[in-house]
């Protein structure tokens, strides 16, 4: 499948798999898609996540999370940058999700960091992704 937007299908399937009550969810690899991965189950909100080899590019297969009474850990997620526009925030500009409770994804010049880290290493950058 060729995506004009591979980020945005990355979180429409961790979107759709999460309200399916789905327990894994199998997206294209790449090394932008992997960062995301792995700041996602820093943050605690997946189970983890597998590199999967094929002859093309790879897969990765994300175990979700759920709570005890079967609620997605993951409430939304929301893309922000897009191919079209995009939207780039200096460290004085990061914007705090939900009061707090959630938090941005950015690519930086220190690689891609979450906007509570690009906070704490005074970086800004390319607003990827809310997440909540």
């Amino acid at each position: 499948m060729n995506a004009t937007d591979p980020i945005a299908d990355m979180l429409t399937r961790i979107r759709n798999a999460s309200s399916a009550g789905l327990k894994y969810t199998t997206i294209p690899a790449s090394i932008m898609k992997i960062e995301i991965t792995k700041i996602l189950e820093t943050e605690g909100l997946i189970r983890g996540y597998r590199l999967i080899k094929d002859n093309g590019q790879g897969k990765i297969k994300i175990a979700m999370k759920y709570s005890e009474v079967g609620q997605p850990v993951i409430r939304g997620l929301k893309r922000v940058s897009k191919p079209g526009c995009r939207v780039y925030k200096g460290v004085a500009d990061l914007p705090k999700i939900r009061g707090g409770l959630g938090f941005a994804i950015l690519t930086t010049p220190k690689g891609v960091l979450t906007s509570k880290t690009a906070r704490t290493e005074r970086v800004g950058g390319e607003v990827l992704a809310y997440v909540w």
